[in-house]
């Protein structure tokens, strides 16, 4: 399977489970990263928070944005981010959806629409339900989906939700999240 992007959403525990999922990702991964977290912070100061992690340029998505491969993205806080056909980014101020925003199901479902089968989801910690909407899509439309293993999980509330809409996904340790993004650098393959 040739995947296009990668999503990524996660909430309460998310900050330090991202620090083991994006550690020593290479430039040659030749796919963006897209992630939706669940924090009052400004997404902008991530890019400090695990600057020296690995080699990808990391960022906050901004409006209109053409996307691009190799690039960490954070959706912004307190926007809703979702991906047009022509693969930018989008940015709105709609109402919060499973109390959150920027929401994980509004992220994975419009990437799932318009990445379908080339589209890798991965849910991760979280101390509510959003994501697992967006999951289901994904692997409706042919993605992959991974959820991270709930004995594992600083809360495991998201990923069991996760795991009770998605017939087909791999659970997943966070060390074993990483090796697998890993793998995709350079040959950007299953």
């Amino acid at each position: 399977m040739k995947y296009k992007a990668i999503v990524i959403g996660t909430s309460a525990g998310g900050v330090e489970a991202l620090k083991i999922v994006l550690k020593d990702i290479e430039s040659t991964i030749e796919l963006p990263i897209i992630i939706v977290i669940h924090i009052n912070e400004r997404s902008d100061g991530f890019s400090k928070v695990y600057e020296g992690l690995n080699r990808l340029i990391i960022k906050e998505a901004e409006d209109k944005e053409d996307i691009k491969n190799g690039i960490i993205y954070f959706a912004p806080s307190n926007y809703h981010l979702s991906i047009e056909d022509d693969y930018r980014f989008s940015l709105s101020l709609e109402e919060k959806v499973n109390y959150s925003r920027p929401s994980i199901d509004i992220l994975f479902k419009s990437a799932a629409e318009v990445y379908t089968d080339g589209l890798l989801g991965i849910i991760l910690t979280g101390a509510n339900s959003d994501g697992a909407l967006g999951l289901e899509k994904i692997e409706k439309l042919g993605g992959k989906c991974i959820v991270q293993d709930s004995e594992e999980a600083y809360f495991d509330i998201m990923p069991l939700s996760a795991l009770k809409h998605v017939s087909t996904c791999d659970i997943m340790s966070l060390d074993l999240i990483n090796r697998y993004i890993k793998k995709l650098g350079g040959k950007n393959c299953e």
